[in-house]
């Protein structure tokens, strides 16, 4: 079952697995609204979760493969609370983990460490070498550096006084510079409670709405005909519809879902017209008759000739 959590009129997918069985297997794009763990700071390519419109998120739970969900009002933590053995395993558990990663990651600075001190040694070493060459060699040797074993008149290499080992017990990884993981997926599943998309309710305000329910039946229509469909906000619609997957295919209409006898000034459809006209789509007036019937009016603007 996949499992779309409500917030306040908004439906989220948080699991990847969800996300692509939505798409792949219902035609249900969703846009995805989140920022990518390792570039937080950027809006070109976005990630989990996957915000669905009101009208995807009732064509899943009305075909039975998907169900609304709601996390419990959270209370302020009490005294009481605070004493609880659960609490306190959960408090224990965690700060083992975070010992347990700040451990690692200092193991893993060290070995980084060494290896940086390892490609460099040589190149340290020959700078101090020219160096005290230039400066006529005996004056600056033999505090801080030896010579290498052998005959002083064959080698002019030269080591460090300090040791891997000594570099390794100075080296000190402070606690503020570790890593915290930030998951995009709860680790463990916390308490939910079911949301009843058929009655309005804070997380879900949609149901029995006379806007919403046209909204629906108008897009459960496109999607029955084989179309995608997504928000078509930013064409001045209400959705738009692709004759494939929208990685793939340009949306070929513009659907405006309008109240069956509600009039439209000639100033309105002449707008929306050369609007469609102006980035090449169709614009489709949306309608519903009582019987629950989809109606639909084309308009294209056309030139004289």
């Amino acid at each position: 079952m996949i499992r779309i959590h409500a917030l306040e009129g908004r439906a989220f997918v948080w699991n990847a697995d969800d996300a692509q069985r939505i798409r792949e297997e219902h035609r249900v794009v969703g846009t995805l609204v989140g920022a990518l763990a390792r570039k937080p700071r950027q809006n070109v390519r976005l990630g989990l979760p996957l915000q669905l419109l009101p009208e995807e998120a009732r064509l899943l739970a009305e075909m039975g493969v998907a169900t609304l969900l709601k996390n419990p009002t959270s209370h302020p933590l009490t005294e009481e609370a605070g004493q609880d053995p659960s609490f306190l395993e959960a408090v224990a558990a965690y700060q083992k983990d975070q010992e347990e990663s700040y451990q690692e990651q200092v193991r893993l600075a060290g070995e980084q460490r060494k290896a940086l001190m390892g490609t460099l040694a040589e190149r340290i070493a020959q700078g101090r070498a020219k160096k005290r060459q230039r400066k006529g060699g005996e004056a600056v040797r033999g505090k801080k550096w030896m010579l290498q074993e052998g005959d002083d008149t064959e080698k002019s290499h030269l080591e460090p006084a300090s040791k891997p080992a000594d570099l390794e017990s100075s080296f000190v990884f402070p606690r503020e510079a570790m890593m915290v993981q930030l998951p995009t997926e709860r680790t463990q599943r916390g308490q939910e409670e079911e949301v009843d998309w058929h009655l309005p309710s804070k997380e879900w305000p949609y149901g029995g709405q006379p806007e919403h329910e046209m909204r629906f039946q108008v897009f459960q229509n496109l999607w029955e005909r084989g179309y995608y469909i997504t928000s078509g906000s930013k064409f001045g619609g209400d959705f738009l519809v692709y004759p494939g997957d929208p990685m793939r295919f340009h949306a070929h209409f513009i659907a405006l879902c309008v109240p069956r006898d509600t009039p439209l000034s000639l100033c309105d459809i002449i707008s929306v017209g050369r609007l469609g006209t102006s980035v090449k789509k169709t614009v489709l007036l949306c309608s519903v008759d009582q019987d629950g019937t989809v109606a639909y009016t084309s308009l294209q603007w056309s030139g004289m000739q």
